[in-house]
């Protein structure tokens, strides 16, 4: 039995050959860090971190890379730029389909005095852009939302929220962890004051890294979330007040940073729109092919009906059985490897209507095939009509 991944939303895989090439030669071949040393092999580690900010800031249309700081991965970028811009008494505008990336840290800064208001969501995960206005408050002083669900895959209509954002002298976060590297993002156009993303998803590198890109001047504003060295301005205790030391303490993941300068480079060469439209493709074949199960009463997929203003992510809502036992015959007896439960994402699935039991699921990537997803639709069948 051949393994069929479709867990793309939590990490790519497989990884391009030369993202774990990077990683190993960084390892075996350089192994120094940036900022540490006075050494070739300090420089040479320097200059590809600083070539992954370049090729950051041109993916995202940031004008200048110093404004790439690194982190972990986008839950950190988030806390990051939520714990660093907003103070007692400040409002904030997100969605009913956040997941807990956003939300648990609005909890928290709850408990110090932040308020946040959900902007609701169709049954389809789609923004109710129209009740933006609403939510409005004489304290609003930011709007924070998923670029897209990762549960349904529904895409947020960035544009518009921008256009909000800028009409009401709001900051605009960003979560990208679903679309960065599988939809164009333009931080300028759009509005985005801080785009949070991660590495291991669509920009196809390791797990263990992520970063911010910021608007110019912003920076200066925000309360680091971590202090420490940063291999300049030594002399003084003091956090550093430019970018991207300021928001980048501690030694940086270089094995991650050169792993994602792969991906970056795989997917320059591929390009955005050939990624965007494989996924598609798979994703129509996916839901043509569940029509009779849909139709049988056997399983409902969620989210919007076709493959425009969604991502490669199919999350199915199972009438029949629990969704726990589905993925469990799915990866035991078909090797196909999906997610089911609630995906941290309590308040979509409350919106999809699909709280508390959850979905099974699917998520496609470029390695995925049509042959692929009809064994998955063929599995299924042979579920649904035997359980």
């Amino acid at each position: 039995m051949e393994p069929i991944y479709m867990d793309n939303a939590a990490t790519t895989f497989p990884k391009p050959e030369e993202v774990a090439r990077a990683v190993q030669d960084y390892m075996t071949g350089v192994g120094a860090n940036v900022g540490r040393g006075s050494y070739r092999s300090a420089y040479a580690a320097e200059e590809a971190v600083y070539e992954t900010r370049v090729l950051l800031a041109e993916l995202f249309g940031a004008p200048e890379c110093r404004n790439v700081a690194f982190t972990a991965n986008v839950t950190q970028s988030l806390n990051a730029a939520l714990k660093g811009l907003l103070r007692e008494g400040d409002h904030v505008i997100t969605s009913s389909m956040e997941h807990n990336a956003v939300m648990r840290p609005l909890r928290q800064l709850e408990r110090h005095g932040v308020s946040f208001t959900r902007c609701p969501c169709t049954e389809r995960g789609e923004l109710r852009t129209d009740r933006l206005e609403e939510c409005l408050r004489p304290e609003t002083r930011a709007v924070v939302m998923t670029h897209a669900s990762n549960v349904c895959g529904t895409v947020t209509p960035l544009e518009k929220v921008g256009a909000f954002c800028r009409a009401h002298g709001l900051l605009f976060i960003v979560d990208c962890a679903q679309t960065a590297g599988v939809l164009p993002i333009d931080v300028q156009a759009m509005n985005v004051d801080v785009l949070c993303f991660t590495g291991h998803k669509g920009l196809l590198g390791p797990q263990g890294i992520g970063g911010l890109v910021l608007r110019e001047g912003l920076a200066a504003r925000m309360e680091p979330l971590i202090s420490g060295g940063t291999g300049s301005v030594s002399h003084t205790e003091q956090v550093p007040d430019f970018m991207p030391d300021r928001l980048e303490a501690g030694t940086l993941n270089l094995p991650g940073i050169m792993g994602l300068r792969a991906g970056l480079l795989w997917l320059r060469r591929t390009g955005l729109a050939r990624v965007y439209a494989h996924e598609q493709e798979l994703t129509q074949a996916f839901l043509e092919g569940l029509e009779g199960l849909t139709a049988e009463g056997v399983l409902v997929p969620v989210g919007l009906p076709g493959v425009q203003g969604r991502t490669g992510v199919v999350s199915l809502r199972m009438l029949r059985g629990d969704p726990a036992e589905w993925a469990c015959r799915l990866d035991e007896k078909y090797g196909i490897m999906t997610r089911v439960g609630l995906h941290c994402a309590p308040a979509a699935h409350r919106t999809l209507g699909t709280f508390p039991e959850g979905t099974v699921r699917f998520s496609f990537g470029w390695w995925n095939t049509p042959e692929q997803v009809a064994a998955a639709v063929g599995a299924l069948e042979e579920i649904g009509h035997g359980i």
